[in-house]
């Protein structure tokens, strides 16, 4: 069975990957040793796609496929950052070149489009090095030949080269020795993954491994293993030049340095060097066109902050379970409890140790707040900048993690997060200790205290039946789903009895269970 191309398909197509790559970002850039130790290749890859998705969404609602197409390439061109950027856009540009709506694309068509994408890049790189990103473009094209080869249909040949890629991303370390020695594997190779994991996720339905959250760190490398003779100075720039002057190009640009990368075609090239020389590398873009947005990077600028996180979420949180859940989603965690409320010295030294120029804080409760508050005054003296978000209880910050991504503004992600523990209306269960006056009544020690929105709102002697009162308060006709945490030693038929609840009152809404371990509150309840 062929594929059929379309706009709308790949209007969706590219937003997923550059969403993909947003997600992985982090991640690829903790990985990036290779050529330099920059700590940039996930950032490159992301704002590579994301030019072109915004040339694509940029085009009227209207636009064919073709144009769409033509609109990404020359986005993802002219936007492409670094090495690996570079080098995707072409490995994009190449695969694109021969596929059309005029016709179904066959499994054949598929393959040869992976050849040819992984024959351009490796033409376009001045000394191509096994191990990298080429590697891993190479097995693609090589598993989707077998697959078409086998028989299958296009998707299936996608879902074959996605895998083939994935397994020759695992061999980097054999192939490259930096690689094994720092206890990585490439970054650029991974961006390929991403955006191939993505693709046959928009093709065949299958959602792709998760990517984890969790930022590796490379093992420490001596100093030649960096490189440090190398060129000192990344020089990129687009280039307006005559087909035929490139090659003169590529020869004048190799013998100044190395990583060499030029793509593009039509009179438009995107060039990438690294050189001792930058006047003489921008001589030879003026002596074969005009080049423009020439973009000049030190790298002993940038290997000296070492691997420096660009944004860092500190989550304040109780219970194992709850603790595990945040850092799972990459935020790095304060446990607090009871008889360990957490410090103003702790708060302050986890801002000044976060390493990040962007810091966001989820004090997860509300005696927090201000305390947060005062040590980021500190920490902006600094420069840094910190946003401290008012969440009042744990299952607010869990909305508000779920919502983080790590490719918007700093700006831009805090309001997200704002919104979305803003509009999560949460409770909890507990036990009264001691006599007291609520705001729903008198209580005595061992009654169950239903809390709505940080006040007591419900009395009673079964824990589920002051569950029910909770969620009932809090349930609004809009709510979509209801997240149910799990404290320390909380039945886990509670679960279940919720459950069962919800379906009968509310089968609209979704339920979601966590293990907490959260002491002295059996239940947090949150609706979204």
């Amino acid at each position: 069975m062929g594929l059929t191309l379309n706009a709308a398909a790949f209007r969706a197509w590219t937003q997923l990957c550059a969403g993909a790559l947003s997600s992985a970002r982090a991640e690829i850039d903790a990985l990036n040793v290779f050529p330099v130790p920059d700590s940039d290749t996930g950032t490159n890859a992301y704002l590579t796609f994301v030019s072109g998705d915004d040339a694509v969404q940029a085009q009227p609602q209207d636009a064919g496929f073709d144009e769409l197409v033509k609109a990404y390439v020359d986005g993802l061109l002219t936007g492409a950052k670094g090495n690996t950027g570079v080098i995707l856009s072409q490995l994009v540009r190449a695969c694109f070149a021969d596929l059309s709506i005029r016709r179904e694309v066959s499994a054949a068509d598929v393959a040869q489009a992976f050849v040819a994408a992984s024959d351009a890049a490796w033409a376009a790189v001045g000394a191509p090095v096994e191990g990298t990103i080429l590697s891993v473009a190479k097995a693609a094209a090589a598993g989707a030949t077998e697959a078409a080869e086998a028989g299958v249909d296009g998707r299936t040949v996608f879902a074959r080269a996605a895998r083939a890629a994935r397994e020759a991303l695992a061999r980097t370390p054999e192939q490259m020795d930096l690689l094994r020695r720092s206890g990585v594997v490439d970054a650029g190779g991974r961006a390929l993954v991403v955006v191939l994991d993505a693709t046959e996720q928009a093709l065949t339905g299958r959602v792709p491994e998760q990517v984890s959250a969790h930022v590796p760190q490379p093992i420490p490398v001596t100093g030649d293993d960096l490189s440090a003779d190398g060129p000192s100075y990344e020089v990129m720039y687009l280039l307006e030049a005559d087909d035929d002057r490139i090659p003169e190009l590529r020869s004048a640009l190799m013998a100044l340095g190395d990583s060499l990368v030029v793509v593009g075609g039509e009179r438009l090239w995107n060039v990438h060097v690294h050189v001792d020389d930058v006047g003489a590398a921008i001589e030879v873009g003026i002596a074969a066109g005009r080049p423009y947005r020439i973009a000049v990077t030190h790298f002993a600028d940038q290997v000296a902050r070492g691997p420096r996180l660009d944004r860092v979420v500190i989550a304040a949180t109780t219970g194992t379970g709850l603790t595990g859940l945040c850092r799972e989603v990459g935020a790095r965690t304060l446990e607090f409890s009871r008889e360990q409320p957490l410090t103003v010295a702790e708060m302050s030294a986890s801002l000044r140790e976060a390493g990040a120029g962007e810091i966001i804080v989820l004090p997860n409760n509300i005696r927090y707040i201000r305390q947060f508050e005062a040590a980021a005054q500190a920490a902006r003296q600094d420069g840094i900048r910190v946003a401290v978000i008012p969440t009042h209880a744990q299952v607010q910050g869990l909305a508000a993690l779920a919502v983080h991504d790590p490719g918007l503004g700093f700006d831009e992600v805090v309001v997200a997060m704002s919104s979305a523990a803003a509009h999560t209306q949460h409770g909890a269960v507990t036990f009264a200790t001691e006599p007291g006056i609520t705001m729903a009544g008198p209580v005595g020690p061992g009654d169950v205290l239903g809390v709505v929105m940080g006040d007591f709102a419900v009395i009673g002697h079964e824990v589920l039946d002051v569950a029910y009162g909770v969620i009932d308060r809090i349930l609004s006709p809009a709510a979509e789903m209801v997240t149910v945490v799990l404290g320390d030693g909380a039945d886990p038929q509670h679960a279940d009895a919720i459950g069962e609840y919800l379906r009968v009152s509310r089968p609209d809404v979704d339920l979601v269970v966590y293990e907490g371990g959260q002491e002295n509150y059996p239940l947090f309840i949150a609706v979204e």
